[in-house]
């Protein structure tokens, strides 16, 4: 419990600072507002203190909504997806030597430009959701679970073999339980990534949630909208951000593993 306590905390302390950089940045760059940049006490007002705040709040958070299903569906498709193939990977050095520098060629194209082949491909429907967003999750994912699955104890793996286990094997008795630690990293990673790709997909392929939000917002001028916007997304992202804190905390303990 202490473990989580500091954990919360520090998540709390980093909140704090998110806003104090966001009143120093409109300090340092005047010319942002007060047209086109907000504070939080506006931001606030907005969503809570306007005689629309009411109307206004349930839109963004019904988009939110939206939003956050997209992410949960980018999360998991690019989470399983990273699982699987770092699995491959690790249990075939050939084919990891043979497509891990095609994996890193697809992540160097920028989203942005794949986007309409992918919108032909699949539609604009959440087939697009599953695509971009899980891009964006799957590689860093990747890298960090081949690092947790790699890390295997080789003891272990060689009384496995000795008992007649076969590589499957030792990937479910050895490798999958070392490499829960890094499991939780790569999510904890994966998660702002994923509100990053479902709202990607949301601005270029679905013309839904949070993404279309912002979207229409810029060129109406509505920057009320568009802060609030921005700031549901964060602090989303914050909050599952800790709540994978938290199950990460609570299961390492359990298991018995340190957390580095």
């Amino acid at each position: 419990m202490t473990q989580v306590l500091r954990f919360l905390g520090s998540l709390l302390l980093s909140l704090v600072l998110i806003l104090g950089i966001w009143w120093l940045f409109l300090l340092a760059f005047p010319d942002i507002g007060p047209i086109i940049g907000r504070t939080p006490v506006d931001v606030f007002g907005y969503l809570f203190a306007g005689t629309d705040s009411g109307s206004q709040r349930g839109a963004i958070l019904d988009n939110l909504w939206i939003t956050l299903s997209d992410a949960g569906i980018a999360f998991l498709c690019g989470m399983i997806a990273a699982l699987l193939v770092a699995a491959i990977f690790v249990m075939s050095r050939p084919v990891a030597q043979t497509f891990m520098p095609i994996a890193m060629l697809l992540r160097s194209v920028p989203l942005v430009a794949m986007t309409p082949l992918i919108t032909i491909i699949v539609g604009r429907g959440p087939a697009v959701v599953a695509v971009m967003g899980g891009i964006v999750v799957f590689f860093p994912a990747l890298v960090m679970i081949m690092t947790g699955l790699n890390n295997a104890p080789r003891q272990i793996n060689d009384v496995i073999v000795a008992y007649g286990g076969d590589r499957w094997t030792a990937m479910r008795l050895s490798a999958l339980p070392s490499a829960v630690p890094a499991l939780f990293s790569a999510a904890k990673v994966s998660v702002p990534g994923a509100m990053i790709g479902a709202t990607v997909a949301e601005w270029l392929g679905t013309n839904s949630g949070l993404g279309s939000t912002l979207q229409q917002a810029l060129p109406a001028a509505a920057y009320d909208e568009l802060w609030s916007s921005v700031v549901a997304i964060t602090v989303a992202s914050i909050l599952i951000y800790a709540v994978v804190g938290v199950v990460e905390t609570l299961v390492l303990e359990r298991m018995g593993m340190t957390q580095t």
